[in-house]
């Protein structure tokens, strides 16, 4: 349990810096609209994620796994038009946030370094 709970954390504060960061357009209305974002796309990228990799696999292979960023953006689009209260304007953002919150989860996963 603790391990997951650790995992959610750190996406929670992925997703709350994506979403304190201006140009990129990610908000949310309360503290609980982010932490449902966090969980719901805690389970997409369980659920969905390794579908969508394993159906576009010749694009993440053409892209040297680039493309992973476009399924990642897709599942934050996603999560945007599912919880009410955490809003994704658009694609780009939704791309732009995906990169933050991969960035923001390897660092501090490394940091942190997870069991």
């Amino acid at each position: 349990m603790a391990p997951f709970l650790l995992r959610w954390f750190i996406l929670t504060v992925a997703v709350f810096v994506a979403a304190h960061i201006r140009f990129l357009g990610i908000t949310y209305d309360h503290w609980s609209s982010l932490l449902a974002a966090a969980l719901i796309l805690g389970i997409t990228n369980a659920l969905l994620k390794p579908i969508l990799v394993v159906v576009s696999l010749p694009l993440v292979l053409l892209t040297f796994g680039l493309f992973l960023l476009v399924i990642n953006a897709f599942l934050l689009y996603l999560v945007g038009a599912l919880v009410a209260g955490f809003h994704v304007p658009g694609f780009l953002s939704a791309l732009g946030g995906a990169i933050v919150i991969s960035l923001v989860r390897v660092i501090l996963e490394s940091w942190i370094a997870v069991a």
